[in-house]
């Protein structure tokens, strides 16, 4: 499956944005989707994931309540609403699509080896 990440921006501190992921192929219901971020200098860090049909959702310690991801399977995209942002928010975000795990739990969703395919990254700044 290949992925297009888009939404990203420029935006003040506690404002929102909503990242989309657009998949192509017909495999995107059957995926596991995840969001993951690099700040500079950082690793690639796991933001949030979702399983098949929505449920169920992962989030990061660091995003829970500020952040839902989502997914519409009749428009192959999963998107990201991101509230509240704070300057150290600011990242590349990266949508990734895991097609084998058939089994989920937390510690498979948040880890960047389960994912088969990466989207190429939106930017997000936030200014404080």
């Amino acid at each position: 499956v290949q992925l297009q990440a888009s939404g990203g921006g420029l935006v003040q501190a506690g404002g929102s944005l909503r990242l989309s992921c657009a998949a192509s192929g017909r495999t995107f219901a059957s995926a596991i989707m995840g969001w993951f971020r690099q700040a500079p200098g950082k690793e690639r860090e796991f933001v949030a994931a979702i399983a098949w049909s929505g449920i169920p959702t992962y989030y990061s310690d660091s995003v829970k309540g500020r952040f839902t991801i989502s997914r519409d399977d009749a428009k192959n995209t999963v998107y990201l609403q991101m509230n509240s942002l704070a300057p150290e928010d600011t990242a590349v975000y990266y949508c990734a699509a895991d097609l084998r795990t058939r089994v989920v739990r937390m510690a498979i969703a948040a880890s960047r080896s389960s994912y088969d395919s990466w989207g190429q990254g939106t930017q997000v700044t936030v200014s404080s």
